[in-house]
This record gives C-alpha cells, structure tokens and sequence, in this order.
C-alpha cells in the first residue's frame, strides 16, 4: 500500500528520485526525506508550529504542490 506522499507523487508524475532530489534542495537531509516519502512522520502526534518535523512536511508539501494539511491523515 502507498502512502499519501507517494500517491501526491504519483499523481504528479515524480519519481522517488525527483522527490528526494526536490528535498535536498530544500535544505532536507536525505534520511529524512525518505522517511516522509515511506510515511514515517505519520507517527509524531502533536506537532507545533516551529516543529522540525512539520517544517519538512511543509518541503514537502511545497515539492507536491499541496497544502500542509493533505499530508496529515485525519
């Protein structure tokens, strides 16, 4: 089963690579941007405003072109 990053990704047509690449550029280390790729920030309940965790999905969000809160399951 894919996660929501991956489903964003495929809808716009970018690779693993590209995602990771895109990140990278976005001053996101590379271990990092696989675990938002694989959905492992899924696991952190509470984020705060100036979170490292919900900055990054903010990069991510960004190389999506969505909003913040489509990568946050309900």
């Amino acid at each position: 089963m894919s996660h929501r990053v991956q489903q964003l990704a495929k809808k716009n047509n970018m690779t693993f690579d590209e995602f990771i690449g895109e990140m990278r550029k976005r001053g996101c280390s590379e271990p990092t941007a696989i675990k938002i790729w694989n959905g492992a920030y899924n696991e952190y309940d509470n984020f705060k405003d100036n979170d490292i965790y919900l900055s990054n999905l903010r990069k991510a969000a960004d190389v999506l072109r969505v909003r913040t809160g489509m990568l946050v399951s309900k």
